[in-house]
């Protein structure tokens, strides 16, 4: 029986225009175009609020405390991947530092997730590179433990497996399928357009939202006639 071997290194990733189209767009507009799913939980937050990337997921899982997967993840990993880690959302020591950061700038990665813990805060604000964490240690990992690279993973309770869409800004990260990562595309386009009209209504003065009475009488709280 052939078995998958733990580190694959080739995959399909999302296309390219894919991708540079999802940039455009914030992380809030593709979560509702994509059925408000697909989003990590909100621990998974970047290191800056300006921090933004978008790209294909190159996934990697570890034991807790232990990095040693994602220094070889970095070397297999192509300009523009975005690393997604799963790190079991531990907090107890740093998977990721100043070094291996800026070892990933300098290969044209296209940012970092971590469900895990990182450290070197002060020096990643400089290093402009967008990173993603569950939150801060100063602890440093171990580096012997066995893991995987490119298999599905969970990361912030959201499944990811390696090419998917990745899109992350300061609302937080949303993942969406290799597959149907196209497909959001132009009701993304759509979606900005309907809310750019409804933006433009407000300051004319229209603040009723036309769907609410409907279904305030679905939920029970309106009967047929009564309005607000």
């Amino acid at each position: 029986m052939n078995q998958l071997p733990e580190i694959i290194r080739n995959i399909e990733r999302v296309a390219s225009d894919v991708v540079q189209q999802a940039g455009t767009f914030q992380a809030a507009i593709l979560a509702d175009v994509a059925g408000r799913r697909g989003t990590m939980h909100s621990r998974v937050a970047p290191v800056h609020k300006r921090m933004k990337l978008a790209g294909p997921a190159f996934t990697v899982e570890v034991r807790p405390g232990d990095n040693l997967m994602i220094h070889a993840a970095i070397a297999l990993a192509r300009p523009g991947d975005i690393l997604v880690i799963d790190g079991k959302g531990d907090q107890t020591a740093a998977l990721m530092g100043t070094l291996m950061l800026s070892a990933c700038k300098k290969l044209g990665l296209g940012g970092v997730i971590v469900d895990g813990a990182i450290r070197d805060r002060l020096e990643l604000l400089d290093l402009d590179f967008p990173v993603f964490s569950a939150g801060f240690n100063p602890a440093g990992p171990t580096k012997f433990v066995p893991g995987r690279i490119n298999h599905p993973i969970s990361a912030g309770g959201v499944t990811v497996n390696p090419g998917d869409l990745v899109v992350g800004d300061a609302d937080g990260v949303v993942v969406i399928e290799r597959a149907k990562a196209a497909a959001m595309m132009p009701l993304a386009v759509r979606k900005v357009a309907d809310e750019a009209t409804r933006i433009e209504a407000i300051a004319r003065g229209d603040t009723a939202s036309a769907w609410l009475p409907a279904a305030l009488r679905a939920a029970g709280m309106l009967k047929e006639g009564e309005v607000l």
